[in-house]
């Protein structure tokens, strides 16, 4: 056994990434504080060819060192949006035809494995501590859950946008 080389991987460079497919997925950070995490969703969202990441309130945006530092170059390659407001990155959205969902623990929310991702969709991503905002909530058609078991409520955010992301990429694989 041995590890690929760079070749190997036959990786795109960044005018080629722009250039290509990507699925129908915007993800929305609504007021994450962690520049490690906002860095960490970029490149997740390089690795699965979504569409944009909405930055929203005080979540921090490129160009910017620590963010640069976890997404690894990804922050040139995924394109990008900020909003004062995530309630404004919503009625834009929805103005655009996207269906949007918020990625928490509510009632009636949809556990992930039981999810079909529709296209032209998007997915609100909440504070570390608060969550999705809760006035935020009234734009969401529905919330998506992850299914946990274990003695913990809640996942690191970029955790979880990394189990989403790889979810509404295996569901939307063949539109690439």
């Amino acid at each position: 056994m041995r590890k690929l080389t760079m070749p190997e991987l036959n990786r795109l460079d960044v005018a080629d990434y722009h250039k290509v497919n990507k699925i129908p997925v915007i993800i929305i950070l609504d007021n994450v504080r962690s520049m490690e995490n906002v860095g960490s969703f970029f490149r997740t969202a390089d690795a699965f060819r979504i569409e944009a990441i909405y930055l929203c309130g005080i979540t921090a945006r490129p160009p910017h060192r620590e963010i640069h530092k976890t997404a690894l170059g990804a922050d040139e390659s995924v394109d990008w949006k900020y909003f004062e407001t995530t309630a404004e990155a919503c009625e834009h959205l929805k103005s655009d035809g996207y269906r949007i969902f918020a990625v928490e623990q509510i009632e009636n929310s949809i556990m992930l494995d039981k999810f079909k991702a529709p296209e032209k969709s998007a997915y609100i991503f909440g504070n570390e501590v608060d969550g999705v905002d809760d006035e935020v909530l009234k734009y969401c058609e529905q919330a998506v859950e992850i299914p946990q078991e274990g003695t913990k409520h809640s996942l690191n955010v970029s955790v979880s946008g990394g189990i989403v992301m790889y979810h509404l990429f295996d569901d939307l694989k063949h539109l690439l």
